[in-house]
Order: C-alpha cells, then structure tokens, then sequence
C-alpha cells in the first residue's frame, strides 16, 4: 500500500455531529427497552435510567472535550490516557479497545442488521431450520452471521477507498435515521398513544418491580413479584437494566478517533461532543416516552389488546419493542417499517463505527504499540491496513451471534475507561496547570465528580449483578500487560 505523509482535514462541525449521532444510535434505542422493563418493572423506572444515563453521557462528553482541545490529534481516548498517565494506560486501553470494545459494538450493530433483514428474507431468521451446521453444543452458524460479517467487510473497502466515502455514507445514512426517528415519534403520539395505556404505566410510578412469564411461558400470563428488599439487589437490577441504555448511548467518543481529520479540531471536536450526545440523549428519551405511551408494560395490563403478540414493552416479541409500538402506529406494515429503520440505522451506525476505530490502532502503531503495518496510510490516506485488522477479529466476533452476550462484554469495559479517562482531567490540571486549554470542561470539578459517582454506581451494579461479564472484561484487559511488555522488549532490542 503507498504511503502518504498524513491525515488530510476535511470534516467539519455538521460531520463530527453526524458522526457522533450516527455512531450512538444503532439498534438498541429499538430494543433495549424490553429487558429495561424486565428488570425493574416500571414506568417510572425505565424512564429515569434513561434519562440518569443520559446525563452521564452528556456530562462525559463536556470533561472529553477539555482533553480533545489539548490533544487534538487522531487517537483520541487512546492518546488522552497516555498524555494522562502514561503509555501503558493508553496501550491496555487500546488492546481493550480491539479485543472488545469497538469490534464487539461493530459485531453486536452486525448482528442486529442480519436480525432485523430476517423480515424480508425469511433464510436470515435465527431458527433452527437455517443452522448452516454446528460444532457440539456450543457453536451454531446461521446465515444471519455471514450476513453481518459481509456488511462489515463491505463497509471495511468502503472506508479504505478514502474519508470522503466514509464521510458520504455517514452523512445519509444518519440524516436517514433521524428523520425517520422523529417521523416514528410524531406519528406514534398523534396515531397512537392511548389515556389508558398511558395512565396505567405511569401509576406503576418507581415502584420497584420486576417481571417474569408463569412457568417461562408468556402466553400464560404474567407474575408481579413483590419489590425488590435489598439496596445490593436493587442496585444490580439498576445496572443491569443500565446495560440497555448504556451501549446505545455509547461510541459518543469515537469522534475524538478521527482529531486529525477535522478542520479546527481544538473547537470542533468539542462541539461535536456536545451536540452530538445532547441531540441523542433528547431522541432517547422522547422514544421512549412514545413507548410508555402506545404499548403497556406487559400483556396483562389491558389483556393483549393491543399489537397482538407483542408481550407489551417488556415480553415484546423477540425484545422488538419499536417493531410493537410501529403495529400500532401503522398496522400490519409496522414491523417492515421498523425493520427498514434498524437497517438504516445499524448500517449508518457501522460505517461510523469502523471508519473511527481504525484510527486509534493507526496512531497506537505509530507509537510502535501496536503492528507496524497499521501504522500506513493508503494512497486515499487512510489506515487501511488497520481498517482490514479490525474487519477480521470483528468478523470472528460476529460469529457469536449472541447479541445481549456481548452487550456486557462492552459495557463493563467501556464504562472503567470512561471513568479513568475522566479521572485524567484532574491529573492533567495538576501536572500540567500551564499547558494550552482552548476549552475548560463546562462545571469542572463538579460534573465529572457526578459523572464518577453515577458510573461507579452501575460498575458496582454490574459486578453484583453480572460478575462473570465482569471478570471476563477485566481479564481480556490483564492479558494486555504481558502483551505490552512484549512490544516493549522488542521494540527495545530493535534500537539497541
């Protein structure tokens, strides 16, 4: 591949946002709901994780952008941590960012296309009958998997063909699905919304609750069970009703990748952060406001009348919440609308998904932490051979086809960088009090502090609730030392 001399910036503000926009809203604001409402049983409930995870993500993305105008180059969280604390940080953030984090989001994003292309091509649907074969008990191929690991390679060449063809595809594909999501959320409370659904979910008030079908078979009925008595048991269907909305509002950060690709980067990025997440935040909630609005907590609640077989918002056929909600704004056509808008949004998510990730290994390379041909750019200037190392370990992700599976996986990681690059901020005031500050995170110290203790909340909730994800993320981040030494000792006895 023929080397250039470097990153070329020609994205604006409008592009960080859509960037921004695009890579948060994926397929979860259209599902998550469901096992939101599994967990705590509520209306009350559900609409304020969204709206706590909401202001988490805002009030990251204000402390993000003081380090963005420091550091404005391409890398972003990656070159935060090391500037904060050093190369090793960085490096563990890094190996995390590539075993887990972003190619798990590509896989998950993968996978919930292939889910929802299943209505137009029936093949596509995760049954028993479409098992290509299977490797004992554990392993099961279906097409659905081939199909998310295509999407990835297709959108991989496309971006490897230069930024303005990532950049293109982004930009409509983002405009796509947001006009689409406010056309869902307009149409949903004037075609739609019922008084008695309405007022039955909201006098569950924050009663905490949770729900589960008699003898595992919805069609038999539902159970309320008595509120939860203990604050660790409390706090763990928190985090784990948390895990839902978190990774949908996730990869907020990955504009920071692709510093080195925006015009006035030390403004811009910020900017970018900001609007970007309180844009996304604003749709989150209103959707599901809609939801508690058209669909009952559960079937039992007005006996199933309404979207036949939807298992109202928390037993919704397979977790399709939006898929319900859009039978009773548009008939028998809703679940094709809804499948057609997950498709657009999961594709747009993806191309925004890779175009950025490969950056970070790009500058990790050049900092010979991580294979030295990711380090090159192509004739287009981009990284492609690191968009092709990304492509490969997602594609083996997607062969999981476990969608929830590595939601967790994600979210536990991703949520300690959050908090240890947050942390940075204080350690970059304190040993670098001159150093050029084009922008201050806006309510320094007080909104990271709260930023710490709503995120330290749901890690705490997660390792009660969801200890193995946990320990599984924790050890993938371990296996980094090692590796890095490694690198370290090589790239010692290469300059010897």
């Amino acid at each position: 591949m023929e080397q250039t001399t470097g990153l070329k910036r020609s994205l604006t503000l409008t592009d960080g946002i859509l960037i921004v926009a695009g890579s948060m809203i994926g397929s979860g604001i259209f599902i998550v709901s469901a096992d939101m409402v599994r967990n705590l049983g509520s209306a009350g409930w559900l609409m304020l994780i969204w709206l706590i995870t909401g202001l988490m993500t805002v009030f990251a993305a204000i402390s993000y952008g003081e380090l963005s105008s420091m550091f404005p180059k391409a890398g972003g969280q990656y070159v935060f941590l090391k500037e904060a604390y050093n190369s090793l940080t960085g490096f563990l953030y890094g190996w995390s960012f590539f075993t887990v984090i972003q190619t798990g989001t590509i896989a998950a994003v993968g996978v919930a296309f292939s889910k929802f292309a299943g209505y137009f091509i029936p093949a596509l649907e995760m049954k028993d009958a479409n098992i290509l074969f299977t490797i004992g008990d554990q392993f099961k191929l279906y097409p659905a998997q081939l199909v998310s690991i295509a999407l990835v390679i297709f959108l991989t060449w496309v971006n490897s063909r230069g930024v303005k063809e990532g950049k293109f595809i982004q930009t409509i594909f983002t405009s796509a699905k947001l006009l689409s999501l406010f056309g869902l959320i307009i149409f949903g409370f004037l075609l739609a919304a019922k008084a008695d659904i309405w007022n039955e979910n909201w006098a569950t008030g924050l009663s905490m609750k949770f729900t589960t079908p008699v003898n595992g078979n919805p069609d038999n009925g539902w159970n309320l069970f008595s509120q939860v008595g203990s604050w660790s048991a409390a706090l763990g269907l928190i985090a784990s009703a948390m895990v839902g909305s978190v990774f949908s509002s996730v990869a907020w950060e990955n504009v920071t990748f692709l510093a080195g690709e925006i015009k006035n980067p030390q403004r811009n990025v910020g900017l970018s952060l900001f609007f970007g997440t309180l844009i996304v935040t604003i749709i989150y909630i209103t959707i599901n406001l809609m939801y508690v609005a058209v669909l009952p907590l559960t079937p039992a609640e007005t006996g199933g009348i309404y979207a036949p077989n939807s298992g109202g918002i928390a037993f919704a056929v397979q977790d399709r919440v939006a898929t319900a909600a859009s039978f009773n704004i548009f008939g028998n056509i809703g679940a094709l609308v809804i499948a057609v808008m997950i498709m657009i949004s999961t594709f747009g998510c993806n191309n925004g998904l890779i175009m950025t990730g490969a950056r970070v290994f790009y500058t990790m390379a050049n900092d010979n932490l991580f294979f030295k041909q990711a380090g090159r750019l192509n004739k287009n200037s981009v990284p492609e051979w690191a968009l092709w190392a990304q492509c490969f370990w997602t594609s083996i992700l997607c062969l999981s086809g476990k969608y929830g599976l590595l939601l967790d996986y994600v979210v536990f990681v991703t949520l300690i960088f959050y908090m240890i690059t947050i942390y940075g901020i204080f350690r970059l005031r304190k040993s670098r009090p001159d150093a050029e500050r084009p922008y201050k995170a806006f309510g320094y110290p007080f909104i990271p502090i709260l930023y710490f203790i709503l995120a330290g909340a749901m890690a705490l909730g997660l390792l009660i609730a969801k200890w193995e994800t946990c320990v599984f993320g924790i050890i993938v981040v371990l296996i980094g030392l090692p590796v890095y030494y490694l690198l370290v000792r090589k790239e010692k006895q290469a300059t010897a």
